[in-house]
């Protein structure tokens, strides 16, 4: 990459426009989410969301639970108790667990040694569905029927979610189908057998939910509907969601997805995506469904990924350089011009995401008459593919920011040559 030509001049990213300061997007950013997080220096996840009900608390005032979670937001069962407490609007504070690396503290509190787990005033308690009915004893609203019966039905549904086989047949259906065509039919056929109680059990109370109100039950199952609908399509092309054999199921899902507190702690479908992919070694067999572009051009998801990308901007940086390979481009060892390359390419980014359209993009100039330097393009275009499927929902930011997040690096990437 030459040194004689500053990498800001040679990008200009987009010709005649100047971009907008950090600072700049920072502040219209805020302006359009509500969304905020809190910085974690040195520490993994780098930042981390401020659980909504915190302001209830008087100043000085410790939340009344402490929720041990997984560092990356993938642990279904842990989303289970966080959706619970945000639904609750309980206020809480947050330990993260490091699952390949667990403290020994921790191992030493919880005897089963898994997460989550959570202190009440003080009381551990353990296993998700144990932590769901100690929060109901707790703390209200409630998220079980008033109703004897009803409420002694939504008990025992509960336990059910656990015992009856559901997401042993799924997850088996989607992560260890056999080779055989027969015995993977018959897996099929086991699958569909369970999805289909399912859709019988959601028709026994009027209304989309379990049960005649939202509750635990549907707490319990949301977790795991939302990874196979998010995964079948692409590691089985089976799909859950539009299907019609599956009315009430995809009613459930359109009523989950009028819950505030159900966007705060639910995945994008690419992270569920990318996580079968690295976390089980899954193989595909079609590719990643594009981001929604509806929720892509929502204002407040694009301003969230914004304030994200640019609240954190240092982080992701220091992310690029170290793992995306972006340093093989480095002149004679100096990564200095590389790094202002990435830098710049992260800044287009984020101004993209505010301004949209309004920001011009270097369409056709690598190889044309204005002769951009293809190593900056080329900067870029790492920078850009390996952060756009690096973020991961909700730990980095919401899944409807990590879908404008993506579908935004999509067209910047795109336009770079």
């Amino acid at each position: 990459m030459s040194n004689t030509k500053k990498v800001s001049d040679d990008l200009s990213v987009t010709g005649q426009v100047t971009l907008s300061s950090w600072e700049e997007i920072l502040e219209i950013a805020q302006k359009n989410t509500p969304a905020r997080r809190v910085r974690r220096p040195g520490q993994s996840p780098s930042t981390a969301p401020i659980p909504s009900s915190l302001h209830k608390l008087s100043p000085d005032t410790e939340p009344p639970v402490l929720l041990y979670r997984d560092t990356n937001s993938w642990c279904p069962f842990c989303e289970r108790v966080w959706f619970a407490l945000e639904e609750k609007e309980i206020p809480f504070a947050t330990e993260f667990i490091d699952l390949s690396n667990k403290p020994k503290w921790y191992t030493d509190l919880v005897p089963t040694t898994l997460v989550p787990a959570v202190k009440i005033e003080g009381k551990l308690v353990y296993e998700s569905k144990d932590i769901l009915l100690a929060l109901e004893e707790r703390f209200g609203p409630t998220l079980l029927p008033e109703d004897p019966e009803e409420n002694a039905i939504a008990r025992q549904w509960l336990e059910d979610a656990e015992t009856n086989g559901f997401r042993n047949i799924a997850y088996k259906f989607l992560r260890q189908p056999p080779e055989d065509a027969n015995e993977l039919a018959n897996l099929q056929a086991a699958f569909e057998a369970k999805l289909d109680e399912l859709e019988q059990t959601l028709g026994k109370y009027p209304g989309p939910y379990f049960l005649s109100t939202f509750s635990i039950v549907d707490l319990s199952y949301s977790p795991h509907l939302d990874r196979l609908a998010a995964n079948l399509p692409v590691y089985r092309g089976y799909h859950l969601k539009g299907n019609p054999r599956y009315l009430r199921i995809n009613a459930w899902f359109e009523a989950l997805n009028q819950r505030p507190a159900y966007h705060r702690v639910k995945s994008d479908e690419i992270t569920n995506n990318l996580l079968l992919r690295r976390r089980w070694g899954v193989t595909p067999i079609g590719n990643l469904l594009p981001p929604d572009p509806v929720i892509s051009d929502e204002i407040q998801f694009r301003a969230e990924a914004a304030e994200r990308l640019t609240d954190n901007r240092e982080v992701a940086i220091g992310d690029i350089l170290k793992n995306s390979g972006v340093q093989a481009l480095a002149v004679n060892g100096d990564t200095s011009a590389v790094k202002e390359a990435v830098y710049l390419h992260l800044r287009l980014l984020a101004d993209y995401l505010i301004n949209g359209n309004g920001t011009p993009l270097p369409w056709g100039r690598v190889g044309g008459k204005d002769n951009a330097d293809p190593l900056v393009a080329a900067v870029g275009a790492i920078t850009l593919a390996y952060v756009r499927n690096r973020i991961c929902a909700p730990r980095d930011m919401s899944a409807g920011a990590a879908t404008a997040f993506r579908a935004a690096a999509d067209q910047v990437l795109a336009s770079l040559y």
